[in-house]
């Protein structure tokens, strides 16, 4: 025996079943407005050895550092010179006066030339620079759903100016998300 079901409870239960549809769907079209994007960056400083090549000058190596060949030389052109005055006893204070002047007149002569004595030359000198990168770590969303602020952090930047919402849950797409 077949129970026939009256039309209006058939089109009851249809009004029912589309309301409860469109109640489903007006949920699951919620969105969040995206109120801000900030980017969370991490600045990383690495070493780098940078090398060039300088010009350098240096002072030359002295062979005679106590100047013995600047001192002789000038007591003997400064004995001979003294050798030139007076005479008899006067004649060997001025050769003595002569050589000790000269000598002191010779070693300064040649301390000065060897200070000037220079060998100019090319030189690698190298200095370590710290180059900084930023990477970015994630995204501080902050959002809006129906009057109600909200944050959440996401590893990439949204896509658009909202956020889908279903069952008053947000819809992200990355991992790591945390919602409040």
């Amino acid at each position: 025996m077949r129970v026939s079901t009256p039309i209006h409870l058939h089109v009851l239960s249809a009004l029912v079943l589309f309301g409860c549809a469109e109640s489903e769907n007006a949920v699951d079209a919620n969105l969040a407005r995206i109120i801000s994007v900030e980017a969370i960056e991490e600045k990383v400083q690495t070493p780098r050895t940078v090398c060039e090549n300088v010009t350098v000058t240096r002072q030359a190596e002295v062979k005679d550092d106590q100047q013995i060949a600047g001192t002789a030389s000038g007591a003997v052109i400064g004995g001979a010179m003294g050798n030139q005055i007076g005479g008899g006893s006067g004649r060997a204070i001025a050769t003595a006066a002569g050589a000790v002047i000269g000598g002191a007149v010779g070693k300064k002569a040649q301390k000065n030339y060897q200070a000037g004595n220079t060998q100019t030359g090319t030189e690698q000198q190298c200095t370590t620079v710290m180059d900084e990168t930023v990477n970015i770590r994630g995204y501080n969303v902050s959002y809006e759903i129906d009057g109600k602020s909200g944050s959440v952090r996401m590893d990439e930047p949204p896509k658009g100016d909202t956020i889908p919402v279903v069952n008053g849950q947000l819809v992200l797409h990355s991992v790591g998300v945390e919602q409040p």
